[in-house]
């Protein structure tokens, strides 16, 4: 029998063999996922290079520039709020994720490994609460962070932001913990190590893919979180990338395309290259690639 599931196995890959038939079973699939992937960043930057007489006329090619200018961009950095918006957005982004990571590896450590009564129940409960949309809960946000006279500054996103980030990061972490192999924590424990040792050394250097993995996830989310930091942040100083581009932009039912389309692909690009930078970590992350 396991001749011929290998036989048929080989037969199967055999099919790729030929040049036309890779073309349209590989090739053909890829290159369609690719236009469809990457037209709307094409789409951005070639809108935020064209001058306005080209996005406004009819004629001519939609699909390609003629005179490019780097007006928009000049617009966008010098005649707006856009580095501060910038600046904003990276500092809550970044204390919001270590903030999060911090705790959520604690919880998920407790979780599993401590085996606490109700461990399972409050593993459950912690993916559940992420599962809650932010349109519900910024409502009941806004009455704490109005008491608490955080409205309107950068503590209000700081302080919120984890309600979400540290159930998808716990949840996260408790998957790559588990696939840890919990013999080497028992063998510190004879040695004499206790469990922040433990903690320290061993499992935060072996779960590093873990680690980054929850954290790109973190400031993803956090860089491109809308309805909170549109509640919260009045301010024009104040806001992040999403909310200032999109609320400083846009006047009535004028929309200001070019320099729009060069915020949103300025605002783009860090979160692309930490992907990018990270992406070996990131898939080992997802995978749990600790072995025995």
């Amino acid at each position: 029998m396991s001749g011929k599931a290998g036989q048929v196995d080989v037969a199967g890959m055999g099919y790729l063999d030929t040049l036309p038939r890779k073309a349209v079973t590989v090739y053909l699939p890829l290159l369609v996922f690719l236009v469809v992937l990457l037209f709307p960043f094409y789409w951005m930057a070639i809108t935020s290079v064209k001058p306005d007489a080209e996005l406004l006329s009819r004629e001519g090619n939609p699909f390609w520039v003629i005179a490019p200018t780097l007006g928009h961009f000049h617009k966008l950095l010098f005649a707006t709020e856009y580095p501060q918006w910038l600046w904003n957005t990276v500092l809550v982004s970044v204390v919001s994720t270590f903030f999060s990571l911090m705790v959520s590896v604690f919880a998920a450590y407790a979780i599993e490994r401590l085996r606490f009564k109700g461990s399972r129940q409050t593993g459950l409960a912690i993916f559940l609460a992420y599962l809650v949309p932010p349109s519900i809960l910024f409502i009941p946000l806004a009455n704490v962070v109005f008491k608490l006279g955080l409205f309107d500054s950068r503590w209000a996103l700081v302080l919120t932001y984890p309600t979400f980030l540290i159930p998808f990061c716990t949840w996260l972490l408790m998957g790559y913990f588990r696939s840890i192999p919990a013999e080497l924590e028992e063998c510190a424990l004879i040695d004499g190590a206790n469990r922040w040792q433990i903690l320290v050394k061993i499992v935060l250097p072996l779960a590093v893919p873990g680690l980054i993995s929850a954290g790109i996830f973190a400031f993803t989310l956090s860089w491109n979180e809308f309805i909170y930091a549109l509640t919260f942040i009045s301010s024009s100083e104040i806001k992040t990338l999403p909310v200032g581009v999109v609320t400083e932009l846009v006047q009535g039912d004028v929309y200001q395309w070019g320099p729009l389309m060069a915020g949103a692909l300025l605002g783009s690009l860090p979160v692309a290259f930490i992907y990018s930078f990270f992406v070996e970590y990131y898939v080992s992350g997802l995978t749990g690639s600790v072995k025995e």
